[in-house]
C-alpha cells in the first residue's frame, strides 16, 4: 500500500486547511468528501478536486478510500468514527476525539475489532518547542514532572460565534473555550504530565451574552504520577491571544512553550500571528539556549505555511501507521485523556467536586 487513499467527512473552514495539507504530505491523497449539504459538499470538491459523495459508505465503494479525516462539529465525531469502521475505513479524527470518556471507549473498540487505526488531530505536537519539552522529559533532564501551568487569553467576538450556526450552544459544540480552544494545550499537558488522576474546575461565562456555554474556565488537576497542574482558559480577553504552558520537574528545572501570540487564530482566517517558542528553559547548563531556540524557530516558521505544515506531518504520521511502521504518536487513548480532562472539568463546575478517574 504506497498511497493511502483519504476521504473528508465534514467540508468547513479546518477542512480548507486539512485539504491543503493533503497537498503538502507525502504517502497520502485526498480523493473525496462527504457530508450532509450537497451545495456545500460540491463546492468544497469542486475547489479541490475531489468527488463529493453523501455518505463515508459511498466514498468506499465509488472512491475506494483506506481512511478518513473527521472534521465535523463536535458532537457528530463518535457517530462518523463508528460510520467509518463499519466500513472498514482507518480513522484521523479532528479534536476533541469526542464528548465524553465512554464515547471515546467506544471509538477505541471499534478500531479494535476493525483492525484500523485511529489517531486524534494534536498537531503541535509537531512543533519543535513542543518537542524540545518532550525531549527533555524523555531524557529526564527535568527529573519526574512534577508542576505543569496551561494559560490561555484570548477573544472570541460575536462575528466569531454567528459563523457557524453550531458554534456556542452545549447540543451543538459541546462546549465553549474548554473544549474547542483549549484541546490542543490540554493534550500537551497530559503528553508531558501523563493520564489524569482527578480534576476539580470552577467555569462561567464572563462577557459572552450571547452564547449558551462558558468563556472562561479554571482548574486543577492531579496526574497518575502525582504531578499537579493549574489550568486558566478565557475567551474574554479583548482583542488578542496569549497562550502558554510551562512545566516543572523534581530537578528544580522548568521548560515552557508560548503557543500562541497577537490576533487570534481562526482556520480560513490567515495565518498564526507570531512564531510558537520556548519562553521559559532554566535545566542546567541549558540557560542560554534559549535565544537560539528562539531564533531557530522564528527562521524555520518564515519557511513553511504554518497553518497546514504540522497537520501535513500528522497526516504523514498516520499514513505510516496504517502501513504498519509504526503506532500513531497520538492515540485514541491519547485522545480519550484529553477528553476526560474537558469532561472532567464540565462536570466539577456543575457539581461543585472534584471528579475522580478510575
Amino acid at each position: 500500500m504506497d498511497t493511502i487513499r483519504f476521504g473528508l467527512i465534514g467540508y468547513g473552514k479546518i477542512a480548507q486547511l486539512h485539504a491543503q495539507a493533503f497537498r503538502e504530505a507525502t504517502g497520502a491523497t485526498l480523493v473525496s468528501v462527504c457530508g450532509r449539504t450537497p451545495s456545500r459538499r460540491d463546492e468544497f470538491a469542486t475547489k479541490w478536486g475531489i468527488s463529493s459523495r453523501a455518505t463515508v459508505a459511498d466514498m468506499v465503494e465509488l472512491d475506494h478510500i483506506d481512511a478518513v479525516l473527521i472534521t465535523t462539529p463536535h458532537p457528530q465525531h463518535h457517530a462518523d468514527a463508528l460510520a467509518a469502521f463499519a466500513v472498514g475505513c482507518h480513522v484521523l479524527v479532528e479534536k476533541p476525539m469526542a464528548l465524553t470518556e465512554a464515547q471515546c471507549t467506544e471509538m477505541i473498540l471499534a478500531a479494535e475489532k476493525a483492525k484500523k487505526v485511529l489517531s486524534v488531530i494534536s498537531q503541535r505536537r509537531w512543533n519543535p518547542a513542543c518537542a524540545r519539552i518532550r525531549e527533555a522529559i524523555d531524557s529526564g533532564k527535568l527529573g519526574t514532572p512534577a508542576l505543569a501551568q496551561v494559560t490561555i487569553l484570548g477573544w472570541r467576538d460575536q462575528a466569531y460565534y454567528e459563523s457557524d450556526a453550531w458554534r456556542g450552544k452545549w447540543d451543538s459544540e459541546g462546549g465553549g473555550v474548554v473544549i474547542n480552544q483549549a484541546a490542543h494545550l490540554l493534550d500537551l499537558m497530559h503528553w508531558f504530565m501523563g493520564p489524569v488522576a482527578r480534576v476539580q474546575a470552577e467555569w462561567d461565562n464572563v462577557n459572552h451574552p450571547y452564547i449558551e456555554v462558558e468563556d472562561s474556565a479554571v482548574a486543577t488537576v492531579r496526574f497518575t504520577n502525582g504531578g499537579m497542574g493549574s489550568i486558566l482558559v478565557s475567551n474574554s480577553q479583548n482583542p488578542a491571544v496569549y497562550a502558554n504552558l510551562h512545566v516543572h520537574g523534581t530537578s528544580g528545572a522548568s521548560v515552557g512553550v508560548q503557543t500562541d501570540g497577537g490576533p487570534m487564530f481562526m482556520a480560513g482566517k490567515g495565518g498564526l500571528a507570531e512564531t510558537p517558542i520556548n519562553d521559559m528553559w532554566t535545566i542546567a547548563g541549558e540557560q542560554a539556549l534559549l535565544e537560539t531556540f528562539k531564533q531557530q524557530d522564528e527562521a524555520f516558521f518564515k519557511t513553511i505555511d504554518a497553518s497546514s505544515y504540522f497537520f501535513a506531518r500528522q497526516i504523514e504520521d498516520v499514513v505510516r501507521a496504517i502501513q504498519g511502521k509504526t503506532k500513531p504518536l497520538i492515540t485514541g487513548e491519547d485522545g480519550r485523556e484529553t477528553v476526560k480532562m474537558i469532561e472532567g472539568i464540565y462536570r466539577s463546575g456543575r457539581e461543585h467536586n472534584a471528579v475522580s478517574f478510575s
